[in-house]
């Protein structure tokens, strides 16, 4: 028993000795090693589409953060699991990267569903969260102090629409959406903003949003005879309406969807069938945005993963940018402090402008309108910096694939 206590107090010595011969010191280690973001993201389930291109573009701003030097002088590293497109599942992650991963910081999932579920996790133990990915202003009505939105609220997604239907004359105005939150949140603003507007919302429904067939809901909207189509949609729903709309040739003059047409799969899905179609978009790849870094954003992103970044690698950037300047204006990893400056800040990013209210909501950006024309995907709207116009009445369904 002596001879074992003697060599482990030799041991113990021996290692008190090295790290006083080598000058350790755990204060200068802690400011040394990394700082650690988590996140879970949608890599699967119905937000799988989107939420890979939103991972994408929180990883890019690693590595460009890191190859920089890092932040305070420390390289970030990234735990990000796979919520499976669940606000359950969700939950669940962000309770073990702050209580067993014990990261530094979290990064915001992807989808409306999942922050608003997640944001009561991050408001028990007080870690800001930059909201890249959720738009739904409902999130932000219980007075969470901890989430801030980045993004346009999803309710003005489609204003474009609106806009150019009632500067054109249209006045029959349809509005269907997925069973979601965000998409119920658009639609309840939409019509009464199509009101507002002196047009009449003639058919207002709604669907699962893990429908698979949508033929019944588009019959009964086919007979209320709309000139204008909003839709609240995700992607899989969005190529949906738009195949069984063809298939039931219910031809109008404007089809909107928020979430959906701002994708590069949305025309290889559709083929001709995509032509016509509006869509929302947080941001796009377009000169006349002229935000600073978002040449070196586009080139690196297309570098890396071969093709042009979608908004919602963009939104996950942008957001980062935000922490970043929030971090380095307080010179620390204090959470407390770090909050306080991310609700006072004003920024401009590769994704936009950056300024939110007392209650965290952005204010400073607008959502843009797109439509697919000939095949490639083009900014209408807003007219004072869209470099093409709209094609209205769109292409009927039958003539979209003539030839």
């Amino acid at each position: 028993m002596k001879r074992k206590w003697r060599r482990g107090a030799v041991g113990a010595l021996l290692g008190i000795g090295l790290a006083l011969g080598t000058g350790f010191d755990p204060a200068t280690a802690a400011e040394t090693k990394p700082i650690k973001f988590g996140a879970s993201v949608s890599l699967s389930g119905k937000y799988a589409q989107t939420g890979e291109h939103f991972r994408r573009g929180y990883e890019l701003w690693r590595k460009h953060v890191n190859a920089a030097g890092g932040l305070l002088g420390r390289q970030v590293e990234f735990t990000i699991y796979d919520d499976k497109s669940d606000p359950t599942t969700g939950v669940r992650l962000y309770e073990k990267l702050i209580t067993d991963d014990k990261v530094d910081f979290v990064l915001g999932p992807y989808s409306s569903a999942v922050t608003f579920a997640v944001s009561n996790v991050t408001e028990k133990y007080k870690y800001p969260m930059l909201a890249a990915g959720a738009s739904s202003s409902k999130i932000w009505e219980g007075g969470h102090r901890y989430v801030f939105m980045t993004v346009a609220p999803g309710e003005t997604y489609l204003d474009g629409a609106i806009d150019i239907a009632a500067k054109r004359g249209l006045k029959r105005v349809a509005i269907i959406n997925a069973d979601s939150l965000y998409t119920k949140t658009f639609a309840e603003a939409a019509v009464q903003k199509v009101k507002a507007a002196g047009m009449e919302v003639v058919y207002h429904g709604s669907y699962p949003q893990d429908a698979t067939d949508v033929s019944a809901l588009l019959t009964q909207m086919k007979a209320a005879k709309p000139d204008v189509v909003l839709s609240g949609t995700y992607f899989q729903d969005a190529t949906l309406i738009a195949r069984q709309m063809s298939a039931f040739d219910i031809n109008v003059k404007i089809l909107a969807q928020t979430v959906g047409p701002s994708l590069p799969q949305f025309s290889t899905s559709l083929g001709p069938l995509a032509n016509g179609i509006s869509g929302a978009s947080q941001w796009e790849a377009i000169p006349t945005l002229k935000y600073p870094g978002i040449d070196r954003f586009v080139a690196d992103f297309q570098k890396d993963y071969g093709y042009i970044p979608t908004y919602q690698a963009a939104e996950s950037y942008g957001a980062m940018q935000v922490f970043e300047a929030a971090i380095k204006k307080v010179g620390s990893t204090d959470r407390e402090k770090i909050r306080d400056a991310i609700a006072g800040l004003e920024v401009l990013t590769i994704f936009g402008p950056y300024k939110v209210d007392d209650k965290g909501v952005q204010v400073a950006k607008k959502a843009l309108l797109v439509q697919w024309q000939k095949g490639e995907r083009k900014v209408i709207w807003p007219e004072d910096i869209a470099p093409d116009r709209i094609v209205l009445p769109m292409p009927n369904w039958k003539d979209k694939t003539k030839g």
